[in-house]
């Protein structure tokens, strides 16, 4: 099979479908990464570029937050807006420079939060309406912690709303285990890790007549990253929903749906190949990457500690200079190229690497 020709910036709408159809064909999917700002961001298109391929890059509420500035006043979610409608504006621009395609994409929105991804549809409807795509490919709804019927209903109220611009709704049903970003579920009962095929139906006969969707169903997944044995997954959870949905609704398709993987950081290979094998597309990453940041950048204050100390004066001399190691570009690069790295390495895992044709 010839590789898909991609071309780079933002897909939305019909090109997005057809990135996820060629992944499920391929039997690879794309790593979803979580961005802070600038340099995360840059990083992230640094990896697609070396992977040859398209890449997932998400905010989530407290990362958009972040990218607006800590400091300004978040109340009715208007810095968490502002920081990733700056961030989409951001990526637009650059990705193109950078040759790459981007699924613009936002993480884990629980109902608090949907004042948040209220303004960022606003946002959408007017970029929509002045070049004829959404700003973002997609938003993300997670309202697993809710009754199903709630949960169902929310997600079609907002998928109606978002299909009119060509956007995709991404649903969690079950819960993601684990703390991420603010978001604490270590306490929840095991058996809400693990989604029933009879959900995914009734959450596919609502949504499928509205729009384009993706769906987060739990398998086990679990943020953040913990010592082997400690998170049973269980991918043929997943295995079984296709084949629900293909058989009690006449899908021919083998894998009719867009499936979603949480908590990907370190995941074990089989398992992370296993549920590609099923209709996954899409990998969530951020503690890994946080941590590839984070890394070299502790090593570099190691490796460079005595010029660190002052801004005159260090080894070489009481009177000499430290500019070039206090300059905070020095160990950011440090840290963004460790991200990059990492990134790789999850295109390789999940076996995206240089598997399109970046035109």
């Amino acid at each position: 099979m010839s590789k898909m020709k991609v071309r780079s910036g933002v897909l939305t709408g019909n090109e997005l479908q057809e990135v996820f159809a060629y992944c499920k064909e391929t039997k690879c999917a794309l790593p979803a990464v979580n961005v802070i700002g600038s340099s995360t961001i840059n990083a992230a298109m640094y990896a697609a570029k070396q992977a040859n391929s398209p890449i997932i890059i998400q905010f989530s509420n407290g990362g958009a937050v972040f990218n607006a500035g800590k400091y300004l006043d978040n109340t009715n979610q208007r810095a968490a807006v502002a920081g990733a409608v700056a961030g989409a504006h951001h990526i637009r621009m650059l990705s193109k420079l950078y040759e790459v395609p981007v699924i613009l994409h936002t993480d884990h929105c629980a109902r608090k939060l949907l004042p948040w991804v209220d303004g960022m549809l606003e946002a959408g409807e007017e970029y929509f309406k002045s070049t004829g795509e959404p700003l973002y490919s997609s938003h993300m709804l997670d309202l697993s912690e809710e009754d199903l019927e709630a949960n169902i209903k929310t997600c079609a109220e907002y998928l109606e709303r978002m299909a009119k611009i060509n956007m995709t709704l991404e649903i969690e049903l079950g819960v993601t285990g684990g703390e991420e970003d603010g978001v604490d579920n270590s306490h929840i009962d095991s058996s809400r890790l693990y989604t029933q095929p009879e959900e995914v139906l009734q959450a596919y006969d609502a949504l499928n007549p509205l729009g384009k969707f993706t769906v987060a169903a739990a398998f086990g997944n679990t943020h953040g990253v913990y010592k082997p044995g400690n998170v049973m997954l269980r991918p043929e959870i997943l295995k079984h929903s296709q084949a629900m949905i293909r058989q009690e609704r006449g899908r021919s398709e083998e894998k009719p749906l867009d499936l979603v993987f949480h908590g990907g950081s370190g995941s074990e290979q089989a398992k992370i190949t296993e549920a590609i094998e099923y209709g996954v597309i899409k990998m969530n990453i951020d503690t890994d990457t946080q941590w590839a940041f984070t890394r070299p950048v502790r090593e570099y204050m190691d490796a460079n500690h005595d010029y660190l100390m002052a801004q005159i004066g260090n080894p070489e001399g009481e009177d000499k200079p430290n500019k070039k190691y206090i300059d905070p570009r020095a160990w950011m690069v440090a840290g963004e190229k460790g991200y990059a790295e990492r990134l790789v390495q999850a295109f390789r895992d999940l076996n995206a690497f240089d598997q399109f044709d970046l035109g």
